[in-house]
């Protein structure tokens, strides 16, 4: 036998999920032409801002100059207004011109200066269609293949992009859990019986291997799916080799909470029948086999962990039930499950009959 005792015990569980980027851009022409280089490697690191590539910039820098020219001929236009205008305010005053003459001068002048505003604005767009000939990343991170190559024709209202960057450390890992699950773990941490863990998080890989680096549970949806009836937990985690890749398939192992009072019974000390009904054979006060009926949750690694039915101070016969029933008179032997042998030579469990009894054995 054994003797059940509490301890602390982290509730562990294994949820499927797949990796993605902590960031994604498609790459896309804010302008219509003709790609005239490429200036990255598929697959390579980019950065924010580097120039990915170079569409034929001739017509947008015409357009600049052109707007450029007839910025400064609006500004020109100005002063010469202006100037009438005070002339005519003057001559106003003397009743050198009329009233009306000087209204039409000063009108004139305010319309020039508007004028030059909108012709400001003309050259900001003539800038910003230059500028977007080259096409540059939106963000750092790994770029993928490109959809173009020189000489292609590009429109700035095209649905294919030319290139898809993606920031890969640090990564995300979007998990599902079932909405059933996470209430009842919910309900039993505000009733009080469990304490909540950490957000560590250990990631398995597609090969079967554990990924070198721990991540940390970043949040939970607060919405549930109505097509699967889960929710989705997200994890973030270190990437700085690469190896986690968008799309893999994981499983990750995350501690749920910590129960600070648990029993653990070795599950060579509990049987279930046919209907999954659980029991075990403990040995009582008085040296005898007594059967209890017990309630598991699930398995602590070579244990169950037994929510009733077994209490702390219990001596859980876990060898030679086979030769036992209820009622009994045993003398049992502690054993140490992590050693192949019992601690004695003598059986574990061995039955005490009143024949041998009366033989004086």
């Amino acid at each position: 036998m054994v003797t059940l005792k509490t301890e602390s015990v982290a509730l562990q569980t294994e949820l499927a999920g797949r990796t993605t980027a902590a960031l994604s851009s498609e790459v896309r022409p804010q302008v219509t032409g003709i790609v005239k280089t490429r200036n990255f490697e598929e697959g390579a690191l980019v950065k924010a801002g580097q120039v990915l590539y170079q569409i034929d910039s001739a017509s947008y820098q015409a357009a600049f100059d052109e707007a450029q020219a007839t910025l400064g001929s609006s500004e020109a236009a100005v002063s010469a207004a202006q100037l009438k205008d005070a002339r005519y305010a003057e001559l106003r005053d003397i009743e050198g011109v009329s009233k009306q003459d000087a209204d039409d001068a000063h009108t004139s002048a305010q319309q020039a200066v508007a004028a030059v505003a909108q012709k400001k604005a003309a050259l900001a767009t003539a800038r910003i269609d230059l500028d977007h000939t080259q096409v540059r990343a939106p963000i750092s991170g790994r770029i993928g293949k490109s959809s173009v190559t020189p000489g292609a024709l590009v429109t700035a209202s095209q649905t294919t992009a030319l290139a898809t960057i993606r920031a890969l450390d640090p990564i995300y890992v979007d998990l599902t859990q079932a909405s059933g699950v996470l209430l009842q773990l919910r309900r039993t941490l505000a009733a009080g019986g469990l304490q909540a863990a950490g957000t560590d998080v250990q990631l398995k890989l597609e090969d079967g291997s554990v990924y070198p680096r721990k991540g940390r549970l970043k949040f939970a949806e607060i919405a549930v799916d109505e097509a699967t009836g889960s929710v989705t937990l997200r994890a973030q985690f270190p990437n700085p080799d690469g190896l986690l890749l968008p799309g893999m398939y994981v499983r990750a192992q995350l501690d749920e909470a910590v129960d600070p009072k648990a029993i653990l019974a070795p599950q060579q000390g509990i049987s279930h029948d046919a209907k999954g009904n659980a029991s075990a054979f403990v040995v009582n006060a008085e040296g005898k086999v007594e059967q209890r009926t017990v309630t598991t949750q699930r398995t602590v690694g070579d244990a169950w962990l037994v929510s009733s039915g077994l209490a702390a101070g219990d001596r859980l016969i876990v060898q030679g039930v086979s030769k036992i029933k209820a009622g009994d008179a045993v003398r049992v032997v502690t054993v140490d499950l992590a050693s192949p042998t019992p601690a004695s030579s003598a059986p574990v469990v061995a039955k005490a009959s009143a024949s041998a009894a009366s033989k004086g054995h």
